[in-house]
């Protein structure tokens, strides 16, 4: 049986080290979800927010066949501990599609502001970047390509208060935009999203150096995980730095 963890010290030690700032989200009770087998001391345990679940300590099929009841039914992305967290997966999802992922360096604000400003204006006369506000976080909200700006934030009002996003209008369509995935203490992690038809033309650039901004501004630390290799020389584009890369499994299935 699985239970969800009220007393995150009783598991802060199976992701000793490990730095994702979506697991610290959980850890801190800021946002998601953790969960481990029913017993007195944990030693395998799962932290959930949105699409991603992280799992950690020995490896437990019960954990990776748990569904949250935070988890979409048709989709998620499981990132293994180790190599024995990989087999399990494997082995429950043979469906699974294993992808690799690109970490950044959580090394604080060495961000150049100058070159920030000028990336965030290189936009054409029809398009101009807006904070996210009621309007866009329902306009985000409402299609696929760009529901992710905001999903996690249930309300625009916990949106307003907790989230962060810049948004680019094109003659007042939104065709791209960056903003927060999820809020840890101290920082985002960072979502960005174009439209099919308007990528390629330099608008996440111009949304990612404006969230960027507006982070340095409010002293929050923009994290960046990119899920392509086209996402990671973005992020390198923006200043960061890479650190390694990581395994993860994309499950689609059939509710």
């Amino acid at each position: 049986m699985i239970q969800i963890v009220r007393s995150m010290a009783s598991v802060a030690p199976l992701f000793a080290g490990w730095q994702e700032t979506i697991i610290w989200s959980c850890l801190q009770g800021e946002m998601g979800e953790v969960y481990a087998p029913v017993g007195e001391a944990p030693v395998s345990a799962l932290a959930t927010l949105g699409d991603f679940t992280f799992l950690a300590g020995e490896p437990r099929e019960e954990l990776v066949r748990f569904l949250p009841p935070s988890r979409r039914p048709d989709y998620h992305i499981l990132v293994p501990q180790n190599e024995g967290w990989a087999r399990c997966i494997a082995g429950v999802y043979p469906q699974a599609r294993r992808v690799t992922r690109y970490a950044t360096e959580k090394t604080g604000m060495l961000f150049d502001r100058t070159r920030l400003a000028r990336l965030a204006a290189r936009l054409s006369p029809s398009d101009q970047l807006c904070p996210v506000n009621t309007t866009l976080y329902q306009r985000c909200l409402a299609s696929p390509w760009s529901r992710d700006l905001v999903a996690q934030f249930p309300t625009p009002a916990v949106f307003a208060r907790r989230g962060l996003g810049m948004a680019v209008l094109r003659r007042g369509r939104l065709v791209a935009g960056a903003a927060s995935y999820s809020r840890y203490r101290g920082g985002i992690e960072v979502e960005v999203d174009t439209h099919p038809a308007c990528r390629g033309q330099g608008l996440a650039t111009a949304a990612s150096a404006a969230l960027l901004l507006a982070c340095l501004d409010r002293g929050l630390y923009p994290s960046w995980d990119a899920h392509t290799r086209q996402s990671l020389a973005l992020a390198e584009k923006l200043g960061y730095r890479y650190s390694h890369a990581y395994p993860a499994y994309e499950v689609a299935w059939t509710p």
